[in-house]
């Protein structure tokens, strides 16, 4: 996928678009993408480009769908790995007390693994990260469904909020510490906004505030206070 380069030859054109479209954007950032840039460095005519990809806008559109589903792998991997402390049973069943604390404490760090993996993400990877938040995209009602952005304005995008890969690794998160106890029905309500925020906006302090180019030391213990404070916070 992304760091293929040279000339497309056969197989799957789109993909092959797809995949020097993230190059770019990886490299140069957004505003160095166009159709007629990409399909030259896939070696195909501009033309060939729209049989997949009808203008400019379609193509963000379908790039900002495959970096949201990288950044969700991101967080899936970070928040499977090793933290120390116990670890909840492999079937998830609870037997008594020590078990279902262990459930739940391995429940929250499944939650703070999915917010540093957004946050990291950001950070390691700003040209996607700027792509797939923040630029140009095609409307709701001219995307295919398995384009759709990651931010589409307006109530048609909002009803699609849970098809977004990051947030979805988000809400199945909190549901785990809300279904192994960590946290309560009644905090849980809305938590999916509180927790998105803080590692957004902090994920932007980095990446285009003032903490941006700042020691990694310093990066990462801003991203774990900030973690960890949201999820005292919505626990309460």
């Amino acid at each position: 996928m992304a760091g293929k380069s040279g000339p497309y030859h056969h197989g799957d054109l789109r993909a092959a678009l797809v995949a020097q479209g993230l190059e770019i954007a990886r490299s140069e950032g957004p505003s160095a993408l166009s159709l007629r840039e990409v399909t030259r460095r896939a070696g195909v005519s501009p033309a060939a480009a729209y049989r997949h990809f009808r203008d400019r806008a379609a193509l963000m559109s379908a790039l900002g769908r495959e970096i949201q589903e990288l950044m969700a792998k991101r967080m899936r991997a970070r928040s499977d790995a090793p933290t120390g402390g116990a670890v909840a049973s492999a079937d998830g069943t609870q037997h008594g007390p020590v078990e279902a604390a262990e459930r739940a404490q391995a429940a929250l760090r499944r939650l703070r693994g999915v917010g540093l993996g957004y946050i990291e993400f950001a950070v390691d990877e700003p040209g996607w990260f700027e792509l797939a938040f923040f630029g140009e995209s095609a409307r709701p009602d001219e995307a295919s469904p398995a384009d759709r952005p990651v931010a589409t304005a307006g109530p048609a995008g909002q009803a699609r909020l849970e098809e977004v890969p990051p947030f979805a690794e988000l809400l199945a998160a909190l549901e785990d510490c809300v279904t192994s106890g960590a946290l309560s029905a009644r905090r849980r309500a809305g938590a999916e906004f509180s927790c998105w925020s803080a590692v957004h906006g902090c994920a932007e302090l980095m990446v285009h505030g003032p903490l941006r180019g700042a020691d990694p030391r310093v990066v990462r213990a801003v991203a774990e206070r900030v973690v960890d404070d949201i999820i005292s916070g919505i626990r309460g």
